[in-house]
């Protein structure tokens, strides 16, 4: 699934919020900590070993979520 973080994205702090423009919410459920600030960056989420994670645009490494809403 594709979308865009919906306003600013200053990057994963541990358990990161992220409302997209589709208006899913998505909470980081994988403890990793990288500042990068981004203006609606594009997001895909993707399904990993039973697992969900989103790749942000302008970050390599995609991060483990859990779907709130």
């Amino acid at each position: 699934m594709e979308s865009y973080v919906d306003g600013e994205f200053s990057g994963f702090e541990g358990e990161t919020v992220l409302k997209l423009a589709n208006g899913q919410i998505w909470q980081q459920s994988e403890y990793w900590y990288h500042y990068h600030y981004s203006y609606s960056p594009k997001v895909i989420v993707f399904q990993s070993n039973g697992q969900y994670k989103i790749q942000v645009e302008g970050i390599e490494k995609s991060v483990g979520v859990t779907r709130i809403k």
